[in-house]
């Protein structure tokens, strides 16, 4: 393996565990807790979060790490073989379905409607308690699942790779 893929990988794991831990915070803390602001409180923070999330550093990483994962899991099919190989391709792929797919086939679309409603109609009162709380959250949590899996297959992979490599020298 070139000393390229060696950088490109371990950056990969770092990045996928840090977006894997911005997921989990949403999860975990931060969607209960504007759940909880009762009103419209919740629903008027999460309209901002979604606008300000496009301007920062994790866009740049998340959408950074879709091109990525496109090199890992290719390199994984076609520039490797065996078991490391199956790891560092499920890496790339896992990150592909699991978060970046999920963001835009179900995070999005939830995001651009709650965008859309007016924060003081019950209307969008209920969407926010009964759909897009209990959804948005799930599917979030199913991101941070793929992020996490995504590092650890990767890192598994990495070690295969380096195990095999000091074995055969």
């Amino acid at each position: 393996m070139s000393i390229a893929f060696f950088f490109l990988f371990q950056f990969a794991i770092l990045a996928y565990a840090l977006l894997g831990g911005v997921f989990l915070a949403f999860s975990d803390f931060i969607m209960r807790s504007l759940a909880m602001t009762g009103g419209h409180g919740g629903i008027e923070a999460m309209q901002v979060i979604n606008r300000e999330v496009f301007r920062w550093v994790f866009m740049a990483l998340f959408l950074g790490m879709a091109a990525a994962s496109l090199i890992v899991a290719g390199y994984g099919a076609f520039g490797l073989s065996g078991p490391a190989g199956t790891l560092v391709m499920m890496a790339g792929l896992v990150y592909l379905v699991g978060c970046f797919g999920v963001t835009v086939f179900f995070n999005v679309p939830m995001n651009e409607a709650l965008a859309g409603m007016d924060i003081s109609s019950g209307t969008t009162r209920d969407y926010w308690a009964q759909t897009y709380v209990p959804r948005w959250t799930f599917w979030n949590s199913v991101r941070t699942t793929a992020c996490a899996a995504s590092a650890a297959l990767l890192l598994f992979g990495l070690l295969w790779m380096t195990q095999s490599q000091t074995q055969s020298a």
